[in-house]
């Protein structure tokens, strides 16, 4: 107990979370996504092909600050799911840490979600998620507002798969339509031959 205190405590004194009503609706991506049948609304500034892709702010399981600035230099894949604990979202980040990530050592491999660090860990123990960074976005909601992938009134990150060089340029973007649907991982992976 004193141990989550103490890490309450320090992220007080963080910079404050984002809450969705300061964030613009995603024009970039408006009316792309639907959850059962029914459109959902992004919050967020959007990224496109092309884009320089902004720096952001996540957590790892131990509430350790990491940006993008981490993986300077790096070509990285980021893999961004609403839940873990949901089957999907535990499919897609099983085929990118057992079949993808082996393959292409050299680009760092993230999965970002909402989930609270503590579950994240759990999950990754529990299903053995070892070749792929983690990562959080419930402290600060930077990257959902960044990349325009928070789900407004759902607290949650819409499914997508991106792809950036070594300079961090958007050089794939996947932005899953169905919510309930697997991405196009072939899709993710002619990305990843270009690099």
């Amino acid at each position: 107990m004193r141990i989550i205190t103490l890490l309450a405590a320090s992220l007080l004194t963080m910079t404050n979370p984002l809450h969705a009503s300061e964030l613009p609706e995603n024009q970039v991506d408006a009316g792309k996504v639907n959850a059962q049948g029914k459109p959902v609304t992004l919050l967020g500034q959007g990224v496109k092909v092309g884009d320089t892709a902004p720096d952001f702010k996540v957590v790892d399981g131990n509430f350790v600050p990491v940006t993008l600035a981490n993986y300077q230099g790096k070509p990285v894949l980021i893999s961004v799911v609403p839940s873990l604990d949901t089957g999907i979202c535990s499919l897609q980040t099983k085929y990118f840490n057992e079949k993808v990530a082996k393959e292409y050592a050299g680009v760092a491999m993230l999965t970002i979600s909402a989930d609270l660090p503590f579950a994240q860990k759990r999950f990754c123990k529990t299903e053995n998620i070892d070749q792929i960074d983690t990562l959080s976005d419930s402290v600060w909601r930077d990257f959902g507002a960044k990349y325009g992938l928070y789900i407004k009134d759902m607290g949650l990150l819409s499914r997508a798969v991106l792809v950036l060089d070594k300079d961090h340029k958007v050089v794939y973007k996947q932005l899953v339509s169905n919510l309930a649907s697997e991405p196009d991982y072939q899709g993710a992976i002619e990305a990843l031959k270009q690099l």
